[in-house]
């Protein structure tokens, strides 16, 4: 494969995740009808990493992961990327509106920003870039505004801190993974986090069991969250911070928006207005901000992915 094409697979694969994770907000108000949000994350959880395991001795790669090295990193990542941020989101999402939940999972890019600038000084951003991430920031709430102006700012300030606290805890997980985690073999990664998920769920899942209503469409939309969110789009991310790094992959999160008011006008024939557009296109114009200057792919990137 030629630099120039393995230089866009980064892309393609940030394109993909921001495709799944579209309908992500939507499956979990869903499914959060019918159970608690810890129940949801044990489902989902566990749903990605028994998909995942499949895909991946069909793929004839291996399950093994070596106690020395790895339980560490893994269980850090599944309370950083999995724990923390799907519970918080889960249970905000009870409070605030899903357009208002957007807007501060957004932000994501915006934390991993300020952090990386002490904990990995050499990958800190250009001024350029920096500034692509606040526009980024800017076109989300361009893009939602029209939502959030008909049917209002539903919830309340916990349930909006518990999201933005999801959107802080995945910051930190993007950076950590950069520091403990790059060059793993990202299926090998993204099946260890899941897995310690779906273990650290446990005791504060099963007790809410009983109360929970397992109807088909909530199961559905947790299974989806399960599978494709959490197993495919889950490898697909790790792959993307292992290229491009913390701030750049996590910018992903900006790109959610524009892909949920993709779906919502292919599937549901919704209208896409003027403000619509204009908040696209500015999220676009941030992304390409924040990518200005990234440089070449890194040769462990490509390692990672094999």
């Amino acid at each position: 494969m030629s630099d120039s094409r393995r230089g866009w697979l980064p892309y393609l694969a940030l394109a993909s995740i921001a495709l799944i994770w579209g309908a992500s907000f939507l499956f979990i108000k869903v499914a959060v009808q019918d159970m608690s949000p810890t129940v949801l994350v044990l489902i989902r959880s566990a749903s990605g990493a028994v998909a995942l395991a499949a895909l991946m001795i069909v793929m004839r790669r291996n399950l093994v992961v070596d106690p020395r090295r790895r339980l560490i990193p893994f269980a850090v990542m599944a309370i950083t990327a999995g724990v923390i941020p799907w519970v918080s989101i889960a249970w905000g999402e009870e409070r605030i509106s899903s357009g208002l939940a957007s807007i501060l999972n957004a932000t994501t890019p915006l934390w991993a920003a300020i952090l990386v600038y002490w904990v990995i000084p050499s990958e800190r951003p250009s001024a350029i870039n920096y500034a692509g991430v606040l526009i980024g920031l800017a076109g989300v709430v361009i893009l939602v505004l029209p939502d959030i102006t008909a049917s209002g700012v539903r919830g309340d300030l916990i349930g909006a801190v518990a999201v933005l606290f999801a959107s802080l805890s995945y910051a930190v997980s993007a950076l950590y993974q950069r520091r403990k985690l790059r060059g793993v073999n990202v299926f090998e990664a993204n099946l260890g986090q899941l897995a310690f998920t779906a273990l650290f769920m446990l005791p504060f899942a099963v007790p809410s069991v009983p109360g929970a209503h397992f109807e088909l469409k909530s199961i559905a939309a947790v299974l989806a969250l399960g599978i494709a969110g959490s197993g495919i789009a889950g490898v697909l991310y790790y792959y993307v911070l292992n290229s491009l790094g913390p701030v750049r992959g996590s910018g992903v999160t900006l790109l959610v928006p524009v892909t949920a008011v993709f779906w919502g006008a292919t599937l549901l024939h919704e209208p896409v207005s003027l403000p619509i557009v204009v908040g696209m296109v500015v999220i676009l114009a941030g992304i390409v901000l924040t990518n200005v200057g990234r440089g070449r792919v890194r040769a462990s990137a490509d390692k990672a992915a094999a």
